[in-house]
């Protein structure tokens, strides 16, 4: 009987331990990923969580990880311009990582809906989160690098490759929008 009972109480002990390292994991899951639990179940609950899939990054992604649809579903003549500035930078000793390329509508629309909370409105929002219907990351057609020193550089040289920053308020977000070696258009 007093070993039953101990049996149980292990049991139990065991079934909650195992409850929390389960906790604890989905919290430094949703850390790690940047959503807190409330924005984590709410995706959930609609269409399921973001994912590689949706175009989310992992650290330190390179211009090289094809495997990634955020890379690989670049448009072919950006991603390879980015590879190429990538190759360059490297050589010049500076370490570049692509932090978002192309994203699903999904994806896009998830960062507008979380700038209008932030913001308070859906005008304002728009200043800093493009429509899914309008952006260039939803067409393949926009990157965004860091870390700072990667960005310094290609707003340098980035026009050696065609890459230029086009939107003055994100000094981290190119696009292929000249010819390699002409001088990059005003940005927007």
């Amino acid at each position: 009987m007093l070993t039953d009972h101990l049996t149980s109480e292990r049991l139990l002990t065991a079934l909650a331990g195992l409850a929390v390292v389960a906790l604890t994991v989905s919290a430094c899951t949703a850390a790690v990923s940047g959503q807190d639990q409330s924005t984590s179940s709410n995706t959930a609950t609609k269409s399921g969580p973001l994912s590689a899939a949706d175009g989310v990054l992992p650290d330190h992604t390179s211009a090289y990880d094809t495997n990634l649809p955020g890379v690989a579903k670049l448009g072919p003549d950006l991603r390879k311009a980015v590879q190429r500035a990538e190759t360059a930078m490297k050589a010049d000793g500076i370490s570049m990582q692509v932090t978002s390329g192309w994203r699903s509508k999904k994806y896009q629309k998830e960062l507008l809906d979380k700038a209008i909370r932030k913001y308070g409105s859906r005008k304002k929002a728009l200043e800093y989160a493009a429509d899914p219907d309008k952006s260039h990351h939803v067409t393949g057609h926009a990157v965004d690098i860091g870390p700072t020193a990667a960005d310094d550089w290609l707003i340098r040289r980035g026009n050696r490759f065609g890459l230029c920053q086009t939107l003055s308020k994100e000094r981290w977000h190119f696009e292929l929008v000249t010819t390699p070696g002409a001088p990059c258009p005003a940005m927007s």
